[in-house]
């Protein structure tokens, strides 16, 4: 898709590549490290991969985690995330996977993780 940025990636913003997924690094880090795993094939959202894209986004998770682990040894934990619809706050309508590091006092209360998308869910 032309106008689709994930689409049209600049080869120098790509650390990695493997056949059906590309992976870069967000423009707009929510921690040191935080990357971004997009699909190589225009797909609004994760439920509309196809079953050979679920396979091997499992294993380039998987090998992020760790080559996260060897650049900082700090990471002791991570927030996988993907925002599905508008209302979920998708802003490129291009599927991508969050992948954030996470680090012993990165955040004054890490209690609830992902509940935090709605503030007032994230104390339970």
């Amino acid at each position: 898709m032309k106008s689709c940025i994930f689409c049209n990636l600049p080869e120098e913003r790509i650390i990695k590549s493997y056949e059906l997924f590309n992976i870069i690094r967000d423009l707009y880090p929510v921690t040191y490290l935080h990357s971004l795993v997009i699909p190589k094939r225009h797909v609004e959202s994760y439920f509309d991969l196809y079953d050979k894209e679920l396979k091997e986004l499992s294993i380039v998770l998987k090998e992020l985690k760790v080559d996260l682990e060897k650049t900082d040894d700090k990471i002791s934990g991570f927030n996988i995330g993907i925002n599905i619809g508008k209302d979920a706050g998708q802003t490129i309508f291009h599927c991508h996977i969050h992948v954030i590091p996470r680090r012993e006092n990165d955040t004054n209360n890490p209690t609830g993780g992902v509940r935090g998308v709605i503030p007032e869910k994230k104390i339970y």
